[in-house]
């Protein structure tokens, strides 16, 4: 006799019985109050939904944590995979090499016009932020400046939550469980441009947040390594979205003052901010960048570090100790870099970046309703990133507005009292609309 099939319930209790979710107080997970963190068995995806094993489905707001851009089970991405599955999975890339990786750090060399044209490949996002530190560190120590070893970054950053990524990291939940492991960054002021004063554009918050930068460097540059920063939007921090102007300005002092600028894109790249990468609003490019998340489509882990010339050149060298020094198995794997190339191929052949304008100035209408709520807070968008602050002083309202959304068909999951929709770039119409109204019901429930 065929077993039944098994249920939500079944998945749940399995799940709750031997997975340690990330970032998550496991109490949540557990609790059967109000305030309890739901925890969704999911059996499959397509398109921009996900859908459980009851059959109930979630519009999948925030693209499973930034990954997502083209939708679950995207055709085309299934089938570069499949296709790369019958030639090769996986192959060593320490003294070997292979078309998917090859193919993918030329494709990227060009996006940055030659500029970051060489390419070494990781498995997440904070393992690019270690690399790219260790890569500026060790530079400077080739180059006889073994005394710039510190770090700069903005406050309310987030780099990743290894510990080399937490030293660059100022989201106190984070940093401060782990304070006495790290060797903590000095930060600057973030140009947030919610902190405008009368008469005062982001612009003009920008270039007082550069002043502040210039200080520090002016002070302290003969010991500082680099400078990271998120370009236009601190993700973590909560949306905090700033002006190109402070980009501009950085760069220069970065150039003056012999420092790095390290942009790390792996939330913003691939076209989340409207450009490809974000710091092209600036008309800049950095000395190292870093990508993740969104590059492979969100089908598989993998992150990139892009570097100048002059960096690479800092490590050639006849001497292996004046190489650089980092690795794991996995480094390149190729199905990775096919999904990456299978994701670049979207991005040209649907020309995402211009019709992703469309799509984001429909999101801004449907939640432009929301703005009208005596709540709600600085409604901004950046691309197709949109986040509001709800004024609510109830420590599980974030929860509550989870749930909330959830029970209305929507995964959307705030930061704190930020709210926010980063969606797949294949949302259509209707489904805009129904985030829109997800949004406004989870926002009166949450703060009923």
């Amino acid at each position: 006799m065929k077993a039944a099939p098994l249920d939500n319930a079944d998945w749940l209790a399995r799940s709750l019985a031997a997975v340690w979710h990330p970032c998550t107080q496991m109490q949540h997970h557990a609790a059967q109050d109000a305030d309890a963190l739901p925890l969704v068995p999911i059996a499959r995806g397509e398109g921009a939904w996900l859908h459980d094993f009851e059959g109930n489905r979630y519009l999948d707001g925030i693209s499973s944590w930034w990954v997502n851009l083209f939708g679950h089970a995207n055709p085309r991405i299934n089938a570069a995979l499949k296709a790369q599955l019958e030639t090769l999975e996986h192959v060593m890339l320490a003294g070997f090499t292979h078309q998917p990786a090859v193919e993918l750090a030329e494709r990227l060399r060009a996006l940055t016009d030659g500029v970051l044209g060489h390419a070494f490949y990781a498995s997440d996002g904070a393992s690019a932020t270690e690399i790219a530190l260790k890569m500026s560190f060790h530079y400077w120590k080739n180059r006889g400046k073994a005394q710039k070893n510190r770090f700069l970054c903005l406050s309310g950053s987030y780099h990743g939550e290894t510990l080399g990524a937490l030293a660059v990291t100022d989201v106190a939940c984070f940093r401060e469980a782990y304070a006495p492991l790290t060797r903590a960054a000095a930060t600057v002021p973030c140009p947030d441009a919610r902190l405008a004063k009368a008469n005062e554009t982001a612009a003009d918050v920008a270039r007082r947040a550069a002043q502040c930068l210039e200080t520090k460097l002016a002070a302290e540059n003969e010991n500082i390594a680099a400078l990271i920063l998120e370009p236009l939007v601190q993700g973590a921090a909560g949306m905090v979205m700033y002006d190109p102007e402070y980009l501009r300005l950085a760069r220069a002092l970065c150039d003056r003052y012999r420092v790095h600028l390290v942009c790390d894109e792996i939330a913003v790249g691939c076209g989340r901010t409207g450009t490809f990468f974000a710091h092209e609003q600036a008309n800049i490019r950095p000395d190292l960048l870093c990508l993740s998340k969104g590059i492979s489509g969100g089908y598989l882990p993998l992150s990139i570090v892009l570097c100048r010339d002059e960096i690479f050149q800092g490590f050639y060298d006849e001497e292996v100790a004046r190489g650089f020094l980092h690795s794991h198995s996995y480094t390149g794997n190729p199905l990775a870099c096919r999904a990456a190339l299978a994701t670049l191929d979207i991005f040209e052949q649907d020309d995402v970046l211009h019709t992703n304008l469309d799509r984001a100035r429909k999101l801004y209408a449907a939640l432009a309703p929301v703005a009208e709520h005596p709540k709600v807070r600085h409604l901004r968008q950046r691309g197709m990133i949109l986040a509001f602050d709800a004024a609510s002083d109830d420590p599980a309202f974030s929860r509550r507005f989870y749930r909330a959304a959830l029970e209305n068909a929507a995964l959307i999951r705030p930061l704190g009292n930020t709210i926010y929709l980063m969606p797949p770039y294949i949302i259509g119409d209707k489904e805009i609309a129904h985030l829109g109204e997800a949004v406004r019901k989870a926002l009166a429930t949450a703060l009923a």
